[in-house]
């Protein structure tokens, strides 16, 4: 199984700050349409298929490989990817907290395993070291808030 981490305060010094709602919003946009979040050419579909009042289901093309997704929302709190299809099995979470000190945080974790690889094996292991590394959900993370900042400054969040 693979299992990864990691947090980024929402407000660092020197960025333009981001209101809970603000960054909200851009997580929310996110689930529903990755394109205008991840680099040009990456996910090339993305289109919410299903919606309920606990859930909405996207179909998307990431990086060649197609998935289906189950997202689920906790408003201004969490957002939850259960990979119902595509390369990986299992949950990722992007979470919005206030630390200890009250400082807004974006938190990045998920528990995936590899459809038809073996538990523990080379891809699963591979998966893991890109994960963590400096290339993986950090700069994900990272990436999203700087995405979020544009949108707000250009007034469409």
């Amino acid at each position: 199984m693979i299992y990864s981490t990691a947090t980024i305060p929402v407000n660092p010094q020197g960025e333009t700050r981001l209101t809970r709602a603000q960054v909200w919003a851009g997580l929310e946009l996110k689930a529903r349409d990755a394109r205008l979040f991840l680099p040009p050419g990456l996910c090339t579909r993305c289109d919410v298929v299903e919606e309920s009042a606990t859930h909405f289901v996207r179909e998307a093309t990431i990086a060649g490989a197609e998935l289906r997704e189950i997202i689920t929302l906790e408003p201004e709190t969490k957002v939850t990817f259960f990979q119902a299809t595509g390369p990986r099995e299992g949950a990722i979470v992007n979470a919005l907290y206030e630390d200890e000190a009250g400082d807004l945080q974006l938190r990045f974790y998920c528990y995936l395993g590899l459809r038809g690889k073996e538990p523990g094996g080379p891809e699963e292991r591979a998966e893991q070291a890109q994960f963590d590394s400096a290339d993986g959900y950090k700069a994900a993370l990272l990436s999203t808030l700087r995405r979020t900042r544009e949108l707000v400054a250009g007034g469409k969040l």
